[in-house]
């Protein structure tokens, strides 16, 4: 199977969002929890391989057109309880947070397909992860139509990074575990919400989760994000 990421679904300039490439290659698991590990940026616009790693359909590997191997994902498990919600008056709060740092432009990649301030009204979805909490980030969602799993991967994907960013270098996804439990209506006021549970070294763990309008969990994903270090191994 091929896969071809629009240049539309970016997270760094020219490269693919990487929760959105995660949930690309989890549709490939047979399994409702999975997780990715992100082994190099996926490239936009370029034919990318899926293949299949064992005949019982639990993993799968994203290779790009010289056989480097792009992502690897395996059936997956979350034991810690989800990050609970704010109310949704509270992560419009949190959103205008979010905007009021902006004009700094500390933004590490503003033109990120999910969270960067840059792209435009009805291209980016421009969700606005703030403040709401100690390490804890909240934003207001409502998707025009029924997210695909893909968009509900990239959705959990930005949060849990903005919640964990601190000054220095940028931070960029390198493992996620999600569960996506059922997509919202369109027009859904949804919250998204985000935690940084620790650091170590250059990692850090964080998580995610979405609310329904009615606070059903829509998806939940525990993340490893790595410091960026230009030439190390996992960069």
């Amino acid at each position: 199977m091929n896969v071809i990421v629009k240049a539309r679904y970016n997270g760094p300039d020219h490269t693919a969002h990487g929760g959105y490439v995660a949930g690309l290659l989890a549709g490939q698991v047979a399994s409702d929890t999975v997780t990715v590990a992100l082994r190099r940026p996926a490239p936009l616009e370029t034919e990318l391989l899926v293949f299949p790693d064992d005949d019982r359909g639990i993993g799968a590997r994203l290779l790009d057109g010289e056989g480097l191997v792009v992502a690897e994902a395996l059936a997956g498990a979350i034991v810690v309880p989800a990050v609970p919600p704010v109310p949704y008056e509270e992560a419009l709060k949190a959103a205008e947070g979010y905007r009021a740092a902006e004009p700094g432009g500390r933004h590490p990649f503003p033109r990120c397909f999910v969270c960067g301030p840059l792209r435009e009204q009805g291209d980016g979805m421009r969700l606005e992860p703030g403040p709401a909490g100690e390490g804890l980030v909240a934003a207001p969602w409502t998707p025009d139509e029924p997210p695909a799993p893909e968009i509900m991967w990239a959705v959990l994907g930005c949060p849990g990074g903005l919640a964990s960013a601190a000054p220095g270098p940028p931070i960029l996804l390198g493992t996620m575990t999600a569960q996506v439990t059922e997509p919202p209506e369109a027009g859904e006021r949804c919250v998204v919400m985000g935690l940084a549970r620790s650091r170590e070294g250059r990692k850090r763990h964080a998580a995610t989760a979405a609310y329904g309008e009615d606070g059903r969990l829509l998806g939940r994903a525990e993340q490893i994000w790595i410091e960026y270090a230009p030439g190390s191994a996992d960069a």
